[in-house]
């Protein structure tokens, strides 16, 4: 089938170079002028993808990237992976709509649109499908077809979860619609999953990250709690993980990142706010608790200095592990930053170490990136280590640092604490 993937970011390229390798003939579509360059180049800027792959189906001409909308006619499926942030607490919903109205001149009869981008329910129904509708005179249900089937892109997680590994939620708009949905993505993942409707496929993606949310936010809360109590609760948690039922091992950090569990869960809590009038209190709990745990992280380094005689304020204090999850690239929404801009505004010297990050992004840090050598372990006033990378040279670092504050529960030494 001929394919279109509007959107060529850590959802969209992935889905589209799977879709080429297995037979379709496959559009990238992006308005990012800059990214199309560098997929012509068969360059990859997404972990999942490696450069080579990229190459192999630009190479046998299955997947072509492009920012010229009529590069768009005549497909058969097109699939919607744009970015819906917050902005102010507030779903912005726009790259949808224009993304939509951009499909819609170039939608024909017996065609599909399928929708990834999380969001809340309702969406595809109450403004993806009327803006199709009213851009391309078609009538949805009857002369084309439409539904969601969101996004379980886990980067960095391949190893145990891949791609095409992980089962597929799909859901259509009327049973057309998901045969065909269902049929597309049969072809590319190992199993699907169909639901009845796009609601309910939209609320399936939010409530997969609302859990996580609400359970590492009663952790981290219980972790504030317990160290005043002095009680481990990492040996805690791995006590109540040998019960064989009724619990989830969740484990404390310094708070969440990335693109999902700061910012989906929101937009339920902002959906419920706007339609029934009431707070989704777990979600707007939860939010703060994870909010707070950077700070946290900076009082514990304060205290720990203070009982050594140490001020914050000139302290030389290192940060080990910036992106917002193990082995990924991905500093978006890291708590890492906010630690970072806390023991900056307290007059700190901060140096940050992790070798995933790409240069592009240094300057999102506002500190100097340095390598976790013995030098600088042995050199820094206090050690945070945030995300335990497989790269780190954790038995040295705990042997060598004056003082850790271990936020994995990965180090050991005697001037290791753990969060």
């Amino acid at each position: 089938m001929q394919i279109v993937i509007a959107g060529q970011g850590y959802v969209g390229l992935p889905l589209a170079v799977r879709a080429a390798e297995v037979g379709h003939r496959v559009v990238g579509y992006d308005v990012d002028l800059d990214r199309i360059r560098r997929l012509t180049a068969g360059d990859s800027y997404v972990e999942d993808v490696p450069s080579p792959r990229l190459r192999a189906v630009l190479d046998a001409g299955a997947y072509g990237a492009t920012a010229n909308a009529a590069a768009l006619a005549g497909f058969d499926i097109a699939v919607i992976t744009v970015p819906t942030p917050l902005r102010d607490g507030v779903p912005d919903l726009s790259f949808i709509e224009a993304c939509a109205r951009t499909l819609g001149k170039h939608l024909s009869p017996g065609a599909t649109v399928v929708l990834e981008s999380t969001t809340y329910p309702g969406t595809t129904e109450e403004l993806l499908l009327p803006v199709l509708e009213e851009v391309s005179g078609l009538k949805g249900g009857v002369d084309f077809f439409a539904g969601f089937s969101p996004e379980r892109i886990a980067p960095g997680n391949k190893k145990r979860w891949s791609f095409e590994t992980t089962p597929k939620l799909v859901s259509g708009i009327d049973a057309t619609s998901l045969d065909v949905i269902k049929g597309f993505y049969d072809s590319i993942f190992g199993s699907t999953v169909p639901v009845s409707g796009p609601k309910v496929a939209e609320l399936a993606k939010l409530l997969e990250n609302t859990f996580r949310l609400v359970n590492i936010s009663m952790i981290n809360e219980l972790a504030t709690l317990t160290n005043r109590l002095g009680v481990d609760i990492w040996e805690a948690i791995e006590a109540a993980a040998t019960k064989p039922f009724g619990f989830t091992r969740f484990t404390p950090g310094p708070g969440v990142g990335g693109h999902c569990l700061p910012v989906d869960p929101l937009f339920l809590s902002w959906k419920i706010r706007e339609d029934l009038g009431v707070p989704f209190r777990f979600v707007e709990l939860a939010h703060d608790v994870n909010r707070d745990m950077p700070g946290y992280v900076v009082r514990r380094v304060a205290a720990a200095l203070d009982q050594r005689g140490k001020l914050v304020s000139g302290s030389r204090i290192l940060l080990l592990g910036l992106t917002y999850k193990i082995n990924a690239t991905d500093l978006r929404e890291s708590p890492s930053t906010r630690v970072a801009e806390l023991l900056i505004n307290l007059g700190a010297n901060v140096r940050g170490a992790d070798p995933n990050i790409q240069d592009a992004d240094h300057t999102k840090l506002n500190v100097p990136l340095v390598d976790a050598s013995e030098q600088e372990i042995t050199a820094a006033d206090a050690v945070v280590l945030l995300m335990d990378h497989a790269t780190f040279d954790l038995p040295m670092i705990g042997e060598r640092a004056p003082y850790v504050l271990d936020c994995r529960n990965r180090l050991s030494g005697p001037h290791v604490e753990t969060l």
